[in-house]
């Protein structure tokens, strides 16, 4: 039979060790929370950010809309540039 000294000893490394393991069970899972907001925030960055280029998008003026760089080519537009619509269709036609 072990002696009283050996025995006090084995429960004392028991307590420790369950002591140690709820500690590093409670760091784990700390961190795993924490981890799990910073994904939730990065994904609401995510979506605000689309959210307000579609919005500047959508708010754009039709002028700005245009797809050739911002050349308008609209003739009845009073800001048209003929020889900037000039430089931009014979680029194309190269």
């Amino acid at each position: 039979m072990a002696s009283t000294g050996v025995n006090i000893l084995r429960w004392s490394a028991l307590g420790a060790g369950v002591l140690y393991g709820v500690y590093h069970q409670a760091k784990l899972s700390s961190a795993a929370k924490v981890a799990a907001i910073d994904r939730e925030y990065e994904h609401k960055q995510k979506l605000i950010q689309q959210a307000k280029a579609e919005y500047a998008k959508s708010k754009l003026p039709a002028s700005a809309k245009a797809a050739d760089g911002g050349i308008i080519s609209d003739p009845m537009d009073s800001r048209f540039d003929l020889e900037a619509y000039l430089n931009v269709v014979s680029a194309e036609n190269k």
